[in-house]
């Protein structure tokens, strides 16, 4: 049985702003079958890439990839915003449309060498992915694809990220 993960979509419109439509995810991960699917589907694509870490930025790419890495038998890297993390971190600043964020990993998180998953919910502009990419290689790990339930295609976020292979489950 095929499922169709936009049937697990809600739209949401005129969220969190006027004029836009956010793509929930609750339901998909409320429903047991559909998550599992989900979850499976990426973590056959890291099998493909012989993945050896999975790391994903807070809050949502922790809801993606803490089961993929589960699933794989490897470790899971947080990318969080600053003071998230206790010990020694290096850091990334990019930015938004209105504004400057930051993301922060722990200095040990990935090894030098190692074989890297980036996931998240959603694929939008693609800065955030792009900082996940960055603050990786900065540690020495070799980003071999990025993965996502969702994608807004007429964002662009594959601009930010030429050169890196992805996968994803939904386009809008």
């Amino acid at each position: 049985m095929s499922i169709n993960f936009k049937d697990y979509v809600a739209n949401v419109k005129d969220f969190p702003e006027p004029g836009i439509i956010f793509r929930d995810i609750s339901p998909l991960m409320q429903d047991g079958q559909a998550y599992a699917a989900a979850t499976d589907a990426i973590v056959d694509y890291a099998k493909a890439k012989n993945v050896e870490m999975v790391c994903g930025p807070e809050a949502r790419g922790f809801i993606v990839g803490c089961p993929v890495a589960y699933k794989l038998g490897v470790g899971f890297a947080p990318a969080r915003k600053k003071g998230k993390l206790p010990r020694p971190t290096v850091s990334v600043t990019y930015d938004l449309e209105y504004g400057e964020a930051s993301l922060y990993m722990h200095k040990d998180a990935v090894k030098p060498g190692q074989r890297v998953l980036v996931v998240d919910d959603l694929m939008a502009t693609g800065g955030t992915l792009a900082a996940t990419i960055k603050l990786v290689e900065e540690l020495g790990g070799i980003v071999v694809g990025t993965a996502f339930l969702i994608e807004l295609t007429d964002l662009h976020g594959r601009d930010k990220i030429k050169g890196y292979d992805m996968f994803t489950l939904m386009q809008y």
